[in-house]
């Protein structure tokens, strides 16, 4: 392996040597927990005693699957198996090759979230599968992977995740149902956070009663401060567009060490109703994950992502919205030949009394509501950090909306608005 000075704590260490004496280990808590590079540990000692030769690790979409397993920061099973194991490729797909003393073993990577996801994996036999946020996945694709393992010899399964909901259909549906072992994990369990580190993330968490109980106590609870509690994934995120396009628009809001986020957005009308089609998101957080970009390469990449959807969906654009506070970004989309206009931050509603964010938020979650709103399942630039985003974004105790995981939120809200006001109002 290439790192060989990884400190673990005594409950990794426990759950990574503990028999193999439930089907399901799902591993529950906090992020920054810890639990995940147990996983990686875990997983890399099952699959080098493993009698079967194909394995799954399916996450929200490919690219996480193989940035928290494949990779893992650096701990995950590329960089335990080093040079016994290879990026390969054949008929099931993109994989990790690993030579282990039982044989080869082929460790398939792909995505879940959709409600076709399930085709990915259709005729393949499975020894084991490893659930990446498992809450964020669709059920008929968890279902069909404990379907595909139904003749393993040692069949097993992995799962990790945030706390959800008490009433997430993943409690009742998967971890009831299975023969499964259950493990809570708090920021407490991993050792390589200091307790500066800790103290930090607690003034942050402190703030919302919600945030602090899911995400410092690593506690299953009901997000009642959550802004758009009322967004349904299974209702709001459909495979495809539905009705007659009218318009196609950008939507962007951008930071450096801050998230910069750009939509592509497409209004429909169907069934005598205007919708808001999300299609296309590209999104990028410095912060998250410690690669700072300049704003000019933000904005060369948002020109590739806009050529992308142009030519996926074969409209032309009306307008690319860019944030009136984010100067930096227009001038560079500028300079690259992309023309932009001032996105509706509800600027204008603040000088009304009860008016401002507020507005666009009670709109925003109109359209929710109204079922006006959807995101389009996609391939590419697909909604992965939204859809975290929108079960993050919260109130603090004075009913204000926290100034966190909201750059794909605030982008969202000035798409709403500009749709709101041509084909609602």
């Amino acid at each position: 392996m290439s790192k060989t000075n990884i400190k673990f704590s005594p409950k990794q260490l426990e759950c990574i040597y503990r028999p193999y004496d439930y089907t399901l280990d799902v591993f529950e808590g906090t992020p920054r927990s810890g639990k995940t590079t147990a996983g990686h540990f875990r997983y890399a000692d099952f699959l080098t005693n493993s009698r079967d030769q194909n394995h799954l690790i399916v996450a929200y979409n490919q690219e996480q699957a193989f940035r928290l397993f494949i990779d893992g920061d650096g701990t995950g099973l590329m960089h335990i198996f080093g040079n016994l194991a290879d990026i390969k490729h054949d008929e099931h797909g993109d994989h990790l090759e690993i030579h282990t003393p039982n044989g080869i073993k082929r460790v398939y990577y792909k995505g879940g979230a959709k409600a076709n996801s399930v085709g990915a994996i259709t005729g393949m036999s499975l020894g084991s599968v490893v659930f990446c946020e498992i809450n964020l996945l669709h059920m008929s694709m968890i279902q069909e992977c404990f379907r595909r393992t139904f003749a393993a010899l040692d069949r097993y399964y992995l799962a990790d995740l945030n706390p959800p909901a008490p009433n997430h259909p993943v409690i009742s549906e998967v971890f009831d149902v299975q023969n499964t072992r259950w493990t809570h994990w708090t920021i407490q369990d991993n050792p390589i956070i200091t307790d500066e580190r800790k103290q930090e993330i607690y003034e942050t968490l402190k703030k919302n009663p919600y945030l602090l109980d899911r995400d410092w106590f690593g506690k299953r609870v009901m997000p009642e401060g959550v802004i758009y509690a009322m967004f349904n994934p299974a209702v709001n995120q459909i495979p495809a567009l539905l009705g007659k396009p009218y318009e196609l628009y950008f939507v962007a809001d951008g930071g450096q060490s801050d998230a910069t986020s750009c939509s592509c957005n497409i209004v429909t009308r169907y069934d005598n109703k205007f919708r808001l089609n999300r299609v296309a998101n590209y999104y990028h957080s410095g912060r998250d994950t410690g690669q700072v970009k300049a704003m000019s390469t933000y904005a060369k990449e948002i020109k590739e992502f806009i050529q992308w959807c142009v030519d996926k969906y074969e409209m032309r654009y009306t307008e690319v919205f860019v944030d009136p506070a984010c100067k930096s970004l227009r001038e560079e989309l500028h300079k690259i030949g992309i023309s932009t206009t001032r996105a509706d931050n509800n600027a204008h509603d603040a000088k009304k009394q009860g008016g401002g964010i507020e507005v666009g938020i009670e709109r925003f979650q109109n359209s929710i509501t109204n079922e006006q709103f959807f995101l389009i399942d996609t391939d590419k630039y697909d909604h992965y950090d939204f859809v975290k985003e929108i079960g993050m974004y919260v109130r603090d105790d004075n009913g204000k909306p926290i100034d966190d995981w909201n750059h794909a939120m605030d982008e969202a809200r000035y798409a709403n608005n500009y749709f709101y006001r041509q084909y609602v109002l």
